[in-house]
């Protein structure tokens, strides 16, 4: 059996794929729609993705281009090139826990409840602690899209009317709604008519655990 041929530059285009992923997802395009945007064909940019191949100097430079950033910000290579006493800006991204089950009794953020990550600009983020989830059903439609990545910020309590990731369930559930009190007591209220508020009581109870920031959906 032949041995697997050790590919040195799959570090390299692992971080490539990684920088093109956050600045596709941060313009909210598809590959398609940054395909259209930069000439570079779908099928190229799907490798890239796949880190199958090294991204060439010519769409480094059309990528940079599109997403209105440094070269370096593709491929952390042009580092050292170019003209010497230029220094690089690099764009300071963020890496965010995605959440999956809230293990009862756990931590928001402890390792088991963590599912992977999502990167974002640290620039375009408010100060605090920040954590993803992923929005299932259509109970927040059409603000928040079935399958959409939602930023939340962690924090035990939001103005009345504003997005919420709040805990049901035993804590083991966490559910986005929006909160509204009124006259002592708290609903938890969906932006889809089709549901039924939900009204937090010490039989129904519920934690709110942050508010919620920005709603990603990717098309591919």
């Amino acid at each position: 059996m032949m041995e697997k041929e050790f590919d040195r530059d799959l570090p390299l285009k692992k971080q490539i794929s990684e920088n093109i992923e956050a600045l596709r997802k941060l313009k909210d395009f598809t590959l398609i729609k940054l395909s259209e945007e930069s000439g570079i064909s779908k099928s190229t940019l799907s490798d890239y993705k796949n880190c199958k191949t090294l991204i060439s100097p010519g769409n480094v430079e059309k990528l940079a281009e599109v997403f209105n950033v440094p070269k370096s910000a593709i491929d952390p290579s042009f580092k050292s090139k170019g003209i010497s006493n230029l220094i690089p800006v690099e764009p300071n991204f963020v890496k965010i826990p995605i959440l999956g089950v809230i293990a009862c009794g756990d931590p928001i953020l402890a390792t088991e409840n963590i599912e992977g990550y999502t990167y974002e600009f640290a620039e375009y983020l408010p100060s605090g602690e920040i954590f993803a989830l992923k929005a299932k059903g259509d109970s927040m439609e059409p603000t928040i899209m079935n399958g959409s990545k939602v930023l939340v910020r962690a924090q035990s309590d939001v103005e009345n009317g504003e997005i919420a990731a709040v805990l049901v369930n035993g804590d083991e559930e966490a559910t986005l709604k929006r909160v509204k009190k009124q006259d002592g007591i708290v609903l938890l209220m969906p932006d889809n008519n089709s549901y039924e508020p939900i009204v937090v009581s010490p039989s129904n109870p519920a934690r709110i655990i942050g508010k919620v920031i920005r709603a990603i959906m990717d098309f591919d």
